[in-house]
């Protein structure tokens, strides 16, 4: 059944009195169909499967060159030690530009995409409400934004056990951990860079209702991402970058210290915060009082 022809379904048994039962029916099913529409969205799978290879090219190259010394990205010196430091290693490459960037694709699509369709209309003849369909847009954003990050970090991990083996991992403090609590890390990992790209899935999801071409909104959300990266590098502009979402993202390397260092990262997740309740209520404002024609 297209996507189409399971909105009409489901407004067709909303015609029904008992609104309560048939309002929860209704979210679960919008959900559902929503995240086989991205994750079933052939651009999508190439998005990830391209991220899958980074991992494995990193490995191989860290393998083949055995790197030595303090110089190279954060987390690269450990790999030869322990494979699990794959992960985080290319968590460390990919976060910057890569994933945001295909985060961007999903975000830019999520109402542009379906104005360009011609679909958005048939979506809200379904009585949940703008409010419910823009939220539900965002939490499948933000659930491929999860995807992103533990399929990069899992096939880092599945990478560097085959070529590094695993054990006791020396933590950035030079302490040592277990791997069970390595693996932990790795998943706390995971779940802040969700959360920083939270900020990314909101700017995007405004872009979105702004314009009605997908490709556009695709292109203003990648463009910002990059330019923000810019401007965090540039040493005159150190005066706004606390102020910046993405001046924070790569500080999930705290979570390698023993004790854990939370300080920045509850900076970063207090900012993100901020950016996903402005790029939020933003898109509410405009979504909630746009005519939509088509």
């Amino acid at each position: 059944m297209s996507a189409v022809e399971s909105i009409e379904a489901a407004a067709v048994r909303a015609g029904s009195r008992n609104v309560l039962p048939a309002g929860r029916m209704l979210s679960t099913r919008f959900l559902r169909s929503e995240l086989r529409l991205v994750f079933g969205r052939l651009r999508n799978q190439i998005a990830l499967a391209v991220m899958a290879l980074v991992p494995i090219l990193i490995g191989i190259a860290v393998k083949v060159s055995s790197p030595s010394g303090n110089d190279g990205p954060q987390f690269f010196n450990q790999i030869t030690q322990n494979g699990v430091f794959v992960s985080f290693a290319t968590l460390t490459v990919a976060l910057p530009v890569f994933i945001p960037l295909a985060l961007s694709v999903v975000a830019g699509d999520g109402l542009a995409g379906e104005a360009s369709a011609g679909t958005l209309r048939y979506l809200l003849l379904v009585p949940v409400g703008r409010t419910r369909l823009l939220a539900v847009k965002y939490a499948v954003i933000v659930a491929y934004a999860f995807a992103l990050a533990v399929l990069v970090a899992g096939i880092g991990l599945i990478t560097g056990l085959a070529l590094f083996g695993g054990g006791d991992a020396t933590t950035l403090s030079g302490t040592t951990i277990s791997f069970g609590v390595a693996i932990w890390r790795l998943f706390l990992t995971c779940l802040y860079v969700t959360a920083m790209l939270a900020a990314v899935a909101a700017l995007g999801l405004f872009v979105s209702t702004l314009v009605e071409s997908a490709v556009v909104a695709m292109g203003v959300t990648a463009g910002t991402v990059i330019v923000a990266q810019v401007l965090d590098q540039i040493p005159q502009l150190h005066t706004i970058a606390p102020y910046l979402a993405n001046h924070y993202w790569t500080n999930f390397g705290d979570l390698l210290r023993e004790p854990i260092m939370t300080g920045g990262i509850v900076r970063g997740l207090l900012v993100t915060l901020a950016y996903v309740g402005i790029f939020g209520s933003l898109a509410w404002a405009r979504f909630t009082s746009k005519d939509v024609s088509s």
